[in-house]
């Protein structure tokens, strides 16, 4: 019965929508140089590459900041400009490279103004 239920989950787990794109996600951004969210270290220089899920203008102290999540399919990353209230290519769904250094805020894995290549 436990082998059922193994299979099962096994099976669930591949016919998953959200597991085929993190899957497919791994394996497109997957190359020399490029470190996934997931094994990021922290205060590091990193090269990350990634779909964006959100983008949002969220002001931080009264100055604007454009706020992006970043998603490799390991996991995310939330990215933000500040002084930029839109920056043009950059919006959901979109495929890009950033590279600077990962800090926390509140908890959370945060990247301030990277360099950004559009892909």
């Amino acid at each position: 019965m436990a082998t059922k239920s193994r299979l099962r989950r096994t099976i669930s787990r591949w016919a998953s929508p959200a597991e085929a794109e993190a899957r497919d996600l791994r394996r497109t951004f997957a190359s020399s140089g490029v470190v996934s969210v997931a094994e990021a270290p922290s205060r590091t220089p990193v090269q990350l590459r990634g779909t964006l899920r959100t983008v949002t203008l969220r002001p931080r102290g009264g100055v604007p900041a454009l706020e992006a999540e970043l998603y490799d399919g390991t996991g995310t990353l939330t990215i933000i400009w500040l002084g930029r209230r839109r920056i043009a290519g950059i919006g959901p769904g979109r495929a890009i490279e950033v590279a600077g250094r990962i800090g926390e805020h509140d908890g959370q894995r945060v990247l301030y103004n990277p360099r950004y290549e559009l892909l």
